[in-house]
């Protein structure tokens, strides 16, 4: 797949080391703050809900979408990357290792044995509730204690 700039697909680094060169040639590095990336980044996803905001369920693939409404959600899906990527380079975290541990502590937190196949929900009745028996369930308890679970 080739970029608009003729390019192949990027690494997480390599989009990190392009989004630090852009901000650093317009001297933006002065307002890239945590708390204003943060803010910037709920706008982008902001403006990409708004794509999605009357037009209901939609499958898969968005095969009655118009080529110009793909593009326009690419645009704003690539915003958010942007942004989240660029956050997690001034916050110091390396994205993609927080992003394999939170699936890995999902898969503990979500084992497939609890999950019923035909709906893809979880169990929740406490006779079929795991015990977290090493420090990596530990982990994935308290880690993910205040989320729902998503990857």
């Amino acid at each position: 797949m080739k970029g608009a700039s003729g390019q192949g697909g990027l690494t997480l680094e390599e989009l990190k080391e392009k989004m630090a060169n852009f901000a650093k040639e317009r001297d933006w590095d002065q307002f890239h703050s945590p708390r204003n990336l943060l803010l910037a980044l709920v706008g982008e996803v902001g403006e990409l809900s708004e794509i999605f905001q009357w037009k209901g369920e939609v499958p898969r693939g968005l095969p009655d979408w118009e080529e110009q409404e793909k593009l326009h959600l690419g645009e704003e899906l690539s915003d958010v990357l942007l942004y989240l990527v660029r956050l997690s380079d001034i916050c110091g975290i390396d994205l993609s290792k927080a992003a394999l541990r939170k699936i890995e502590l999902n898969a503990i937190k979500y084992p497939i044995s609890l999950c019923n196949q035909k709906h893809n929900q979880i169990k929740t009745s406490p006779e079929t509730a795991p015990v977290a028996t090493t420090a990596a369930a530990d982990a994935a308890t308290s880690a993910t204690s205040n989320d729902n679970g998503g990857v």
